[in-house]
């Protein structure tokens, strides 16, 4: 079993699995696949565990005939069973690695490429992403869904197959906590969102990316790395999994478009594709008197090409080094749009 252990400096907490050290010269391990082919491509749903839900065309559970399909991740860092047990060491707090960690396999096509996939497509895959989400809030033990999605090898990918990953944890990350405090400080101020602050004055500026009827993508002010990029959606809403299957279709064409925009642009580079959410069980932690998550926190997306290397100075600092401006970043994304007509 994995444990969780927490940062009494930075209040960060650090999963440790149980598998065996591998020296950094070795070769790196292709997590998940196994002589025989990959296990991810229809035909070989023996070779992965038991999937926990799937949309089909026809066909049997754990046969051929899906178009999406979720299976817990068989190299998971957290795992169902069991009880978090949270306790102290002295002054260090840790708990059991108790959590979920799913597959979202998008496709039975191996070679797909997201932004090539049509926006229909890319919508289904938000809806399993929303429905395992909703599925997995349930649990009480899971404070905190991550949905995220690598993509090539220098982004953390260890599978070619298409593919995202939701894990769910037992505490809220550092950043999105950050988020929310910083978020919740700035409505007791102003009684407004900082996130619709946001959207109300670089929608129509030097850093907006890509806008339709229901989201907005802009490269942030103080964007850490090159070409990074958020979508939020214009309809203030703390929570993914509260997104209706109308909005995901509006959702699907906005990632589609900014992903397209950055293959152009960038020649198709590696990315981590982010969401941001708010916790499970808002309500027990952060409403207060006066104010509700929903009033503050604003849920959206981020999108961070792989572009540069975090390094010493980085993780020294916490402070970034990003060679582009988002303005200028920005108008190189949009002259990718391909004008009308």
């Amino acid at each position: 079993m994995s444990t969780l252990r927490k940062d009494p400096l930075s209040h960060g907490w650090v999963i440790y699995t149980d598998e065996e050290y591998q020296k950094p010269e070795a070769p790196a391990r292709v997590v998940n696949m196994p002589a025989g082919g990959c296990l991810y491509c229809e035909k070989n749903e023996s070779m992965t565990l038991p999937e926990v839900a799937a949309y089909r065309q026809g066909g049997l559970k754990n046969g051929p005939g899906w178009t999406v399909r979720a299976v817990p991740n068989a190299h998971a860092v957290l795992h169902i069973e069991g009880k978090t047990n949270r306790r102290g060491e002295g002054l260090y707090d840790m708990m059991n690695g108790i959590g979920a960690h799913e597959v979202i396999v998008e496709t039975p096509d191996h070679s797909a490429l997201l932004h090539l996939s049509s926006v229909e497509k890319i919508a289904e895959i938000l809806h399993m992403l929303r429905d395992r989400m909703n599925d997995l809030m349930r649990d009480p033990r899971f404070r905190y869904m991550q949905i995220f999605r690598n993509y090539g090898d220098v982004a953390g990918a260890v599978h070619p197959h298409p593919h995202s990953q939701i894990i769910a944890l037992p505490i809220v990350p550092r950043w999105v906590y950050e988020e929310i405090n910083h978020a919740q400080e700035y409505w007791k101020i102003k009684e407004r969102c900082v996130f619709c602050d946001i959207l109300a004055q670089d929608s129509d500026g030097p850093r907006m990316v890509y806008e339709n009827e229901g989201f907005v993508a802009l490269t942030p002010f103080a964007s850490k790395f090159p070409f990074e990029t958020w979508v939020y959606p214009k309809e203030h809403l703390n929570s993914y999994h509260l997104a209706t299957d109308e909005s995901l279709l509006v959702l699907a064409d906005a990632v589609k478009s900014v992903l397209t925009l950055l293959a152009t642009a960038l020649e198709d580079p590696p990315y981590n594709l982010i969401i941001h959410s708010s916790p499970a069980q808002p309500e027990k932690r952060y409403n207060t008197p006066t104010a509700k998550l929903n009033d503050y926190y604003h849920w959206h997306i981020e999108i961070i090409p792989r572009a540069t290397k975090v390094a010493g100075f980085e993780y020294g600092t916490g402070f970034y080094i990003n060679s582009v401006l988002p303005e200028k970043a920005a108008e190189i994304l949009r002259g990718q749009l391909t004008p009308p007509g």
